[in-house]
C-alpha cells in the first residue's frame, strides 16, 4: 500500500491482529497491518485446538455458547475468501480418570447446558488396546483444530493481494498522535491498534498492562494412530499430516528462555505414555510464548487518554476460539454499533 489515508492501522498478524483485519476489510474499512513475521509467535506453532470442554475439572470453555457458532462460522468464511484449506473441525476423545468421573458425565450429559457438545459417552475403552482408557471416556463435538500456520500465511497473502499489508518491525517512536487521527511515516489512520501478543510489553502506551508471556513447548510425534479424532488428556494428539502428531503442550511463566528444553520433552513424553499405548518417534519440539492476562480474559478497548488508540491482546491459550467473536466485537464498537464486552473491557485494569 502507497502513502494512503486508512480507517485501521493494525500492529501485528498474529490471531487477533489477523481477525481484525479480515472482519475489517469484509465491512469495506481501510486496513494495513504492519508485522514482523520473522519474530517467534505463539500463534504460528501452535496446534490451533479448540475445544469446549477445558481443565482438569472438565468445564465449559468461558463464553463457549457464544464463541463456537462464531468461530466455525468465521474460519469457513476465511476459507472461502482465500482458497486455502486450514479449518479442520473434528470429534475429541477424552477419557475418565476413574469411574465417578463417568458417572458424572453420565449425568452431566443429559443437561442442556452441555447437549451441544457432548457426542458420545463410552463406558469401556472406545479404541480397542491404542488408548489408556479403562473406565471409557468422553466424546466431545464442536471441537477440531486450525493449522494456524496455514490461517496466517493464507491471510497474509489476501492481505497482500489488498495492498494491506507490509512486512517490518513497528516502530513506536514514528508514530504522530493528533486530535482526529494518527499518522505513521507515510499513513494516517482513523485509529492504530496494537495486537502484539507480548511483545505489549515494550508498548510505550498498553505495556503497563497485565499481559505476561506463558511458555508453551509441544513435540511432533510419528505414530501409527488411524483414527481422525483428538485425543486429550494429560497433553492433547492433534493431527499434524501423514501420520504426524503434535502433542503438548506445557505451561511455563518462569523459563521464558527462547528455546526448546529436555525437562518439557520428558513431561510431554510422560503424559503421552500414560495416554496412549502405542508406540511412537519424536520428530521435533518448538516453543512459543502466549500473551495472558491474570483474569484469563483478553483486553480490549481504548487508552484512557488517547482514545485513538486501542488494544486488542491477551487471548492466552484460547487464541484460535476467541479471535473470532472479539475481533468482530471490537470492530462493532469501533463502528459504534455495540459495547465491548464487560469482563474483556479495557477498563477492569485502569
Amino acid at each position: 500500500m502507497k502513502s494512503a489515508s486508512i480507517d485501521l492501522l493494525i500492529v501485528g498478524q498474529g490471531l487477533a491482529g489477523s481477525a481484525l483485519a479480515m472482519r475489517a476489510l469484509m465491512r469495506g474499512l481501510r486496513v494495513l497491518v504492519i508485522d514482523d513475521p520473522s519474530a517467534n509467535r505463539s500463534s504460528s506453532v501452535a496446534a490451533g485446538l479448540f475445544n469446549p470442554i477445558t481443565g482438569r475439572k472438565m468445564s465449559k470453555t468461558w463464553m463457549a455458547d457464544s464463541l463456537f457458532p462464531v468461530l466455525h462460522d468465521y474460519y469457513r468464511s476465511i476459507e472461502a475468501l482465500t482458497g486455502s484449506r486450514f479449518f479442520h473441525p473434528t470429534t475429541m476423545y477424552r477419557p475418565f480418570l476413574n469411574i465417578e468421573e463417568q458417572n458424572e458425565w453420565m449425568g452431566a450429559s443429559a443437561e442442556p447446558a452441555y447437549g451441544n457438545y457432548v457426542g458420545a459417552i463410552h463406558t469401556s475403552p472406545a479404541y480397542g488396546s491404542a488408548v489408556n482408557d479403562p473406565y471409557g471416556g468422553i466424546v466431545l463435538s464442536r471441537a477440531g483444530y486450525l493449522d494456524t500456520r496455514g490461517y496466517l500465511n493464507a491471510v497474509a497473502s489476501f492481505l497482500l493481494k489488498q495492498s494491506a499489508y507490509v512486512k517490518r518491525w513497528f516502530d513506536a517512536g514514528d508514530l504522530v498522535l493528533s486530535a482526529d487521527q494518527v499518522r505513521y511515516h507515510d499513513w494516517k489512520a482513523r485509529k492504530v491498534v496494537f495486537c502484539q501478543g507480548v511483545h505489549n510489553a515494550s508498548n510505550p502506551w498498553f505495556g503497563d498492562l497485565p499481559i505476561n508471556p506463558l511458555k508453551g513447548e509441544f513435540i511432533s510425534v510419528q505414530c501409527d494412530w488411524p483414527v481422525d479424532v483428538i485425543l486429550n488428556r494429560g497433553v492433547y494428539m492433534v493431527p499434524g499430516g501423514e501420520a504426524t502428531w503434535r502433542v503438548g503442550a506445557t505451561y511455563n511463566r518462569h523459563d521464558l528462555s527462547p528455546e526448546t528444553t529436555e525437562q518439557a520433552r520428558a513431561e510431554l513424553t510422560d503424559k503421552l505414555d500414560n495416554l496412549i499405548r502405542l508406540p511412537y518417534e519424536v520428530q521435533g519440539q518448538q516453543w512459543g510464548l502466549r500473551p495472558t492476562t491474570p483474569d484469563r480474559k483478553p483486553i480490549l478497548g481504548a487508552h484512557p487518554q488517547h482514545p485513538s488508540l486501542i488494544v486488542f491482546n491477551g487471548l492466552g491459550t484460547k487464541g484460535v476460539s476467541m479471535a473470532p467473536y472479539f475481533s468482530e466485537v471490537l470492530i462493532r464498537w469501533l463502528e459504534n454499533e455495540g459495547q465491548i464486552t464487560k469482563e474483556a473491557d479495557i477498563s477492569r485494569f485502569k
